[in-house]
């Protein structure tokens, strides 16, 4: 205990380990590249035993989860954490926050189907680390105090899902992974940080101004899958044919990574405008990673939506969640406006 946490009690935090990079054990302290070769990776507890310090920040609870690397998890483990959380707030009625370790590859889709769907009012924060725990100058360490720092801040509650990584706060809705390697990675264009973390001080300088979770109208819980939404990436000559692949498979929605500032070419507008009359939602997206698309006439004319200023996989992510509750374009269309 440090003396700044001397007599006083000190929050008290649950962990969940999903596995991901920051639970990785590599080959050894210069493996930073193919450490899942060695397909070993820490449960809750174990990381949180190899991280003493939090001692000092907090009461930890380990919560054994999952541990695989992220391109394993989905809708699945989204509503299984889902369910996790609100019976970690029922048990612990003196919980300050909730923090869940991932891997990096998808830890922006977690945060926004979590700050989506979640049903507790508490912070709930995403961390995950570019090198493994058992790399020399591993960032998951301080990584994980951060975040526990974080979700333990009365600051902290009603700013929706939170995701911390090299010492700053950003906005699930708004955050992407920039970078294959760079401890930088994590990145919010436009908008930048909500805050940051500067050793025991949790300080927020704006808000994210979109709707999150509690209260949304969608409900993980009782789903044994999301509709289908596929993304059909935009480039020089594309022509439909991926478009025409997924309205095969079964899709009920289509996310098109178009060209900035959301347009695709001619043969792939006419595919994408076929799916509309068939009967599958639209909604154009861009593959710039920033930016609004504009509801241009094109796009209305074929009755494709605008995906505001959400990335492909994160525009997915809500589209599949509005079909949970209305197909109906214009209501869909209000769901992008206000998440």
């Amino acid at each position: 205990m440090t003396a700044g946490t001397m007599g006083r009690a000190l929050p008290k935090v649950a962990f969940i380990g999903t596995g991901g990079t920051i639970a990785s054990l590599g080959s050894d302290a210069l493996d930073i590249l193919d450490y899942g070769a060695t397909d070993r990776r820490l449960d809750a507890p174990g990381l949180l035993k190899a991280v003493p310090e939090l001692a000092g920040v907090a009461t930890m609870v380990p919560v054994p989860f999952r541990a695989v690397p992220s391109p394993a998890i989905g809708f699945a483990e989204w509503r299984d954490l889902v369910g996790l959380c609100a019976r970690l707030a029922a048990e612990h009625p003196d919980l300050a926050g909730i923090v869940i370790g991932h891997g990096t590859a998808t830890l922006e889709e977690t945060a926004y189907a979590l700050s989506l769907t979640l049903t507790v009012d508490l912070p709930v924060v995403l961390v995950g680390a570019q090198r493994p725990m058992s790399a020399l100058s591993t960032d998951a360490k301080l990584n994980l105090v951060a975040a526990v720092r974080t979700a333990a801040a009365p600051e902290s509650r009603g700013r929706g899902v939170l995701v911390v990584l090299n010492d700053e706060i950003q906005a699930a809705r708004e955050v992407t992974k920039t970078s294959v390697a760079r401890l930088q990675t994590f990145r919010t264009p436009d908008f930048g940080v909500l805050g940051q973390v500067d050793g025991a001080h949790v300080r927020y300088y704006r808000r994210s101004e979109r709707a999150h979770a509690p209260g949304t109208p969608f409900d993980l819980r009782s789903l044994s899958a999301l509709p289908r939404v596929d993304i059909a990436y935009g480039y020089a000559d594309a022509d439909g044919t991926a478009v025409r692949a997924f309205q095969a498979a079964g899709a009920r929605g289509l996310v098109a990574a178009g060209l900035a500032p959301g347009m695709v070419p001619s043969g792939e507008a006419e595919a994408l405008g076929a799916a509309v009359a068939a009967g599958i939602v639209v909604v154009m997206s861009t593959r710039a990673g920033s930016g609004v698309v504009p509801l241009t006439t094109g796009l209305r004319s074929r009755g494709i939506l605008s995906a505001d200023n959400l990335t492909p996989q994160k525009a997915r992510i809500l589209l599949a969640l509005a079909l949970t509750v209305t197909a109906e374009p214009e209501a869909v269309a209000r769901l992008f406006a206000t998440y």
